[in-house]
């Protein structure tokens, strides 16, 4: 009876084997690098390159900012919810636009910011 049970227990078990993530990753310590005198020499040749010139002819430094929008590529979090609307709300936001739920979205962002107005 007793080794039944432990057969069925034996079936749920996830067997690891070689090629699990698990097994195939492994730290490495700084101690167990080892670098030969040439590999020494190329690491110190690219730490003295890093002070390069990193301006691009192709893309001059803006200077005037007059111009630009503020806030142009803010993106708000998003939480997802769900909300009850009326059908011939919900129907209305359908008709009225492609991606509806953004249009919602706008709707009640002018609504707030309206509202937060007027309590200043």
């Amino acid at each position: 009876m007793e080794s039944e049970w432990y057969e069925e227990k034996m079936k749920m078990v996830k067997k690891l084997s070689a090629s699990s993530q698990h097994e195939k990753l492994h730290r490495v310590k700084q101690n167990d690098i080892m670098l030969t005198s040439e590999m020494k020499k190329s690491i110190d040749r690219l730490k003295k390159k890093r002070k390069a010139n990193l301006s691009d002819l192709d893309a001059p430094e803006v200077t005037d900012w007059s111009h630009e929008v503020i806030g142009k590529f803010y993106r708000p979090v998003k939480k997802q919810i769900t909300v009850r609307l009326d059908a011939d709300v919900l129907a209305w936001f359908k008709v009225a636009a492609v991606k509806y739920q953004t249009f919602i979205n706008l709707a009640c962002r002018e609504y707030m910011l309206k509202h937060l107005k007027r309590r200043k």
